[in-house]
């Protein structure tokens, strides 16, 4: 069964922090369309808090994702942190006790995560939020499991449907947030929370792929 250990994976989280802290600018370019223009700069002072915290400490994935999420729901401002705050404390809750992950355990940590966002929040798939890369992502993974899909393929469907709900922001208006003060003025844009869960879950990805030990042949 294809599978990477939970134990000192950690360094995963690095690099989604990576990516996120790579994207500042744009992830604020985005948001100063329709938003505050801080999300970039939220985002990457949160996420580079937590990898400051787990470089270097041979973590687990549980342990990374625990400590990214508590500095986010406790240490950023903006309305992105709670939301990604829980989602990353509820992917640890959910992998914790599991010596390695499969596709199933992945499957339970991401809904896990999206039921956590879900909980506190009131937008739906179609609100122009990062629902509609993250719902999408997560059908698409769990379409190619069911499909019988190897582990490393069902990832790269979750990525490319996270970056097809991604752009598909763009033609909608947004009804979350203050974005939605615009009403149609918000067509056209990308919507910085869909964008930066697109980074997030393409990282993710790259990242268990390259953790993965595959069977023997």
């Amino acid at each position: 069964m294809q599978h990477f250990d939970n134990a000192s994976t950690g360094d995963i989280v690095l690099s989604v922090a990576d990516r996120i802290i790579e994207n500042r600018a744009y992830l604020s370019e985005i948001d100063g369309k329709i938003g505050d223009g801080d999300h970039g700069v939220n985002m990457a002072k949160g996420f580079g808090m937590a990898a400051e915290r787990i470089r270097g400490n041979d973590m687990s994935l549980a342990t990374a994702f625990d400590t990214l999420g508590t500095v986010l729901m406790t240490e950023i401002g903006g309305s992105m942190g709670p939301l990604y705050g829980v989602m990353f404390t509820q992917f640890a809750e959910t992998i914790e006790k599991s010596s390695s992950i499969d596709a199933k355990t992945f499957s339970a940590m991401l809904t896990s995560g999206l039921d956590g966002i879900q909980a506190i929040g009131s937008a739906k798939v179609g609100d122009k939020t990062l629902l509609d890369t993250l719902v999408p992502a997560i059908d698409a993974f769990n379409s190619a499991n069911a499909d019988g899909k190897p582990f490393p393929e069902a990832l790269d469907a979750l990525v490319v449907a996270a970056e097809k709900g991604r752009d598909g922001t763009k033609d909608l208006v947004a009804r979350i947030g203050r974005a939605s003060r615009l009403g149609e003025r918000s067509l056209g844009v990308l919507d910085a929370g869909a964008t930066s869960c697109a980074l997030i879950l393409k990282a993710l990805a790259l990242g268990a792929k390259q953790k993965m030990q595959l069977p023997a042949a």
